[in-house]
């Protein structure tokens, strides 16, 4: 009997240090947190990117896009020793070019010192069964205990419909510092495929997020794959985003030659009309790498940027102020090395597209 009472208080003990070892989890709603990075807060979807107003207005494919998260983030911070996530994915996309881990995972970032945001891992997107589409993971244990501000990035080609945060039971856990990716004075990029993050391998490594981070500011990520087409109802949208410190405007890839010459002006003209006082910073596309060797795209995607750029000009007659201009000159490095496909962009790529936006943003935001 003594030798079975030992044995029941050795496995009680057991199972408590296991308790005390692995406590259960709480899980916050990301909505009670602080969601970054979004322009419109009427968009139906909360994680979706474009007013619910324009579902009759925008072609489907473009709809489609817009209800990725691409871009949106949320910031918090806590004193727990686990952090992990859990959200439930829209569709569970999947693409041959592109890593699941950037197409629906999700990043962990932690501030680290007072000097910059370093990656602390990554999701691997797994859902639990076809009919849920819920994925579930632990991002690090082990943690020090104290608090530490975080922020995590959410899937670039897929959308999400809601996400927890996983800390310990006995955790603190708060919006975290509001300087921290300040919310005033947000950039608001538009384009294609490319803004949008394909094909970064992890979501923290889309432009806009890199560029967030950079110059601590909130970058609306309003990239659309295939469809970053200057729609007027797109512009006018854009238009009404409150506190604006500069507008990137990158559609030439998904645009022909014709509508690079006859839509450009009045895109950018209702931005103009509308906020006058916002900078607008726009970018050539690319000399994609088979360019150099393909004689029709050799001469194709040139005669594209020209037709941007005449309308540049044209504009820039009008009224010279808070209008910039971004040849494809200083893209070599997207071009040598910084494609999956020989069109959409590696991390390294991402790295160089930033760095060639970075300088003139810092230009302008220093004014």
């Amino acid at each position: 009997m003594k030798k079975l009472i030992l044995a029941l208080s050795l496995l009680c003990t057991a199972a408590t240090a296991v308790a005390e070892n692995n406590p259960a989890w709480q899980y916050v709603d990301a909505k009670d947190l602080r969601v970054i990075n979004k322009g419109f807060d009427d968009t139906g979807r909360f994680y979706s990117r474009i007013p619910a107003s324009l579902a009759d207005s925008v072609r489907p494919d473009l709809w489609d896009r817009a209800q990725c998260s691409a871009g949106i983030a949320v910031r918090f911070a806590t004193d727990s020793r686990r952090i992990g996530v859990k959200y439930i994915l829209r569709s569970d996309f999947h693409m041959l070019h592109m890593a699941d881990t950037g197409t629906k995972g999700t990043d962990l970032y932690i501030f680290e010192g007072d000097s910059a945001w370093r990656h602390v891992n990554t999701n691997r997107p797994r859902v639990n069964n076809a009919e849920d589409r819920i994925c579930e993971a632990q991002y690090v244990e082990r943690l020090d205990g104290k608090p530490h501000e975080y922020m995590i990035y959410l899937p670039l080609y897929d959308g999400v419909e809601d996400l927890w945060v996983k800390v310990d039971s006995g955790a603190t856990i708060t919006a975290g510092r509001p300087e921290l990716i300040a919310p005033r004075g947000r950039i608001v990029a538009y384009g294609t495929s490319i803004m949008q993050g394909g094909c970064a391998s992890r979501t923290g490594n889309a432009a806009t997020n890199i560029i967030s981070r950079e110059l601590n500011r909130e970058v609306v990520n309003l990239g659309f794959s295939g469809e970053g087409k200057m729609d007027a109802s797109m512009a006018r949208a854009m238009a009404r985003i409150p506190d604006v410190a500069a507008y990137i405007i990158d559609p030439v890839p998904n645009c022909t030659k014709m509508m690079c010459d006859t839509l450009t002006y009045d895109f950018v003209k209702i931005l103009r009309t509308a906020r006058p006082e916002v900078p607008i910073v726009m970018v050539e596309g690319p000399i994609y790498p088979y360019a150099r060797y393909d004689s029709y795209f050799g001469a194709y995607l040139p005669e594209k940027n020209e037709a941007f750029h005449k309308n540049y000009l044209r504009l820039k007659e009008e009224n010279p102020d808070n209008l910039y201009y971004l040849t494809s000159k200083d893209m070599d490095g997207i071009e040598d090395d910084g494609t999956v496909d020989g069109i959409h962009l590696t991390d390294l790529g991402f790295r160089h597209y930033a760095d060639h936006l970075l300088p003139l943003l810092r230009q302008i935001l220093s004014q």
